[in-house]
């Protein structure tokens, strides 16, 4: 199959980060499936990506249903190339130990969890398709080195992503399945609107952080994404250049 399109899947691809990086992926002639919660928001994506992107809606956090999403992928192209584990969810910036156990857990299962079942179905795909192997993309986070205040259920969970990152590319060698993660700090989404009024920081104070364009983040995975997979990046930084980041705290 050498001239088929490589298949791409993005979670959370229906605003933010995961939007960028589809529409890239599709400029970049990937064959595209989005995922996410809200079917209406994935078809506006597909819509734009065009050149037969595919929406399959789905719910990370559960077994079956990311169980469903990876059996229509392999039923409609047969193979996946690409996964790009972008889907996250993040806990009301409270005190630590105001957090009830909901606030917590849904953060560790979409963050973590559905990670690691998106991983694990991919796994299932890519070692058994010709030609062998794929490529997984997570996207952690600059918390998954440092945290900021009152953010315990997200650093925790993007720590949890660094470690299942490096764990995939441990174990995807046996089945030519390289994996990488890059970690973005305050790039240009809706998520990020609230470092231009200003957010907390670890002395205590409250400043306005800069951000940069969603675009060289969706250019940083295109690169990932394309490399062969005897080349690996297996952790990248995109950052705003002065957030207070190196150093933080």
């Amino acid at each position: 199959m050498p001239d088929q399109k490589k298949i791409a899947l993005v979670t959370g691809a229906g605003t933010g980060i995961g939007r960028a990086v589809a529409l890239a992926l599709g400029k970049a002639s990937y064959q595209l499936v989005l995922t996410g919660r809200r079917k209406e928001v994935l078809d506006e994506v597909a819509q734009e990506a065009g050149a037969g992107a595919v929406a399959i809606p789905a719910d990370l956090n559960d077994p079956t249903s990311v169980a469903a999403l990876f059996a229509a992928i392999k039923a409609q192209f047969g193979r996946l190339d690409v996964l790009f584990n972008n889907a996250g969810t993040n806990a009301p910036a409270i005190n630590l130990e105001d957090l009830s156990f909901a606030q917590w857990k849904a953060v560790i299962d979409t963050n973590l969890s559905g990670v690691f079942l998106c991983t694990q179905e991919a796994f299932r795909i890519m070692k058994d398709q010709s030609p062998r192997g794929g490529r997984i993309i997570n996207n952690g986070s600059v918390s998954a080195t440092a945290p900021r205040p009152n953010s315990a259920p997200y650093t925790a969970s993007k720590h949890g992503v660094l470690g299942l990152t490096k764990s995939t590319a441990l174990d995807g060698r046996k089945y030519d399945i390289a994996c990488g993660q890059i970690d973005i700090g305050n790039t240009e989404t809706p998520m990020a609107a609230k470092m231009k009024s200003g957010v907390l920081q670890p002395d205590l104070s409250t400043k306005v952080e800069p951000t940069f364009d969603v675009a060289h983040v969706a250019d940083a995975v295109v690169y990932m994404a394309g490399l062969p997979l005897d080349a690996n990046v297996l952790t990248m930084t995109v950052m705003a250049t002065k957030m207070p980041f190196v150093g933080r705290g």
